[in-house]
């Protein structure tokens, strides 16, 4: 056995499994071409958010309509995930620099009720 090489495979093993527990997982999984949150229901994003504008324009009661993808205090970005901070200060996911949302009318996951909604709503892709 050479025990060098055990050390130094121990070692990146070690560094690897690491690296993975601190990366962040994704706030949404694809679900037939679309994201959805983990409550298996649809994201939207809205035509009036500027991409990349660090923030959301859909605020009060476009907010109750359409309730933001929350993210906590201690989430953080990773890969496309982005954090965008509310008016409110309330920190909200974006994909793409584009702030996703669930929709109030969708009752059940896999609805998408919410895709073309005053032609400014469209359904969240990768």
């Amino acid at each position: 056995m050479n025990l060098p090489r055990l050390a130094v495979t121990l070692a990146c093993g070690t560094l690897l499994a690491a690296c993975a527990s601190m990366m962040s997982h994704a706030p949404a999984k694809v679900s037939d071409g679309v994201f959805v949150g983990s409550n298996g229901m649809t994201l939207y994003t809205f035509d009036r958010d500027t991409m990349g504008s660090g923030k959301s324009v859909c605020n009060g009661q476009c907010a109750t309509a359409w309730p933001p993808l929350m993210a906590s205090a201690s989430d953080s970005a990773s890969g496309d995930w982005t954090i965008v901070v509310r008016d409110d200060g309330a920190r909200q996911w974006a994909y793409k620099g584009k702030p996703v949302y669930f929709w109030q009318r969708d009752t059940k996951p896999g609805d998408r009720t919410g895709d073309g909604v005053n032609n400014v709503w469209r359904l969240a892709r990768p």
